[in-house]
């Protein structure tokens, strides 16, 4: 499995240089699970991307991307979430809900827990983001496979264009 090097990140106090971390994370050989990495290599491999997302595949690195994580003022995390809704529905989590959404008991993946964890351990080496988000997309299939669903796959292109809505809002805010 290729995986990015976790690159990073320096914001400065120009706003059109501010960079917004979208980290993706799931397996992408494990279908819909992988949506956040597949959004995050769709960022990275188009030209139209603004300068100032800096796209990273975390696929399931977990701890490995807490020195990134700790340094970015402001992160989006994509990941496929179970929202009890039709499969390939967006829900843009903010902090706080983020906070509650990965705390519940029921979780329903491995890297959820990982990605509750790795905030925990991220915020006693002192990770203060000044935005942070979760954009979970409902899979409809988590099995064997690379391929996302079809309803999953519309919603990774509906994903791209609100994690750069997002990002815009959070630059023109630092």
């Amino acid at each position: 499995m290729n995986h990015a090097i976790p690159i990073p990140i320096t914001m400065s106090a120009n706003p059109a240089k501010n960079r917004v971390l979208v980290l993706g994370l799931g397996n992408t050989l494990l279908t819909d699970d992988g949506v956040g990495v597949h959004v995050a290599r769709q960022l990275g491999s188009d030209p139209a991307t603004p300068n100032w997302i800096q796209p990273l595949d975390g696929g399931t690195l977990g701890f490995r991307l807490l020195g990134t994580l700790s340094r970015a003022d402001a992160v989006l995390i994509i990941d496929a979430a179970q929202l009890g809704a039709p499969a390939g529905t967006i829900r843009l989590f903010d902090r706080d809900e983020l906070v509650r959404h990965i705390g519940r008991s029921d979780r329903s993946s491995a890297h959820e827990a990982g990605l509750a964890d790795l905030l925990t351990l991220a915020r006693l080496e002192g990770f203060r983001p000044k935005y942070l988000a979760l954009l979970g997309i409902q899979p409809q299939t988590i099995d064997w496979g690379e391929t996302l669903s079809p309803p999953v796959a519309a919603a990774a292109l509906a994903a791209r264009q609100l994690a750069v809505s997002t990002g815009q809002a959070w630059v023109s805010a630092l």
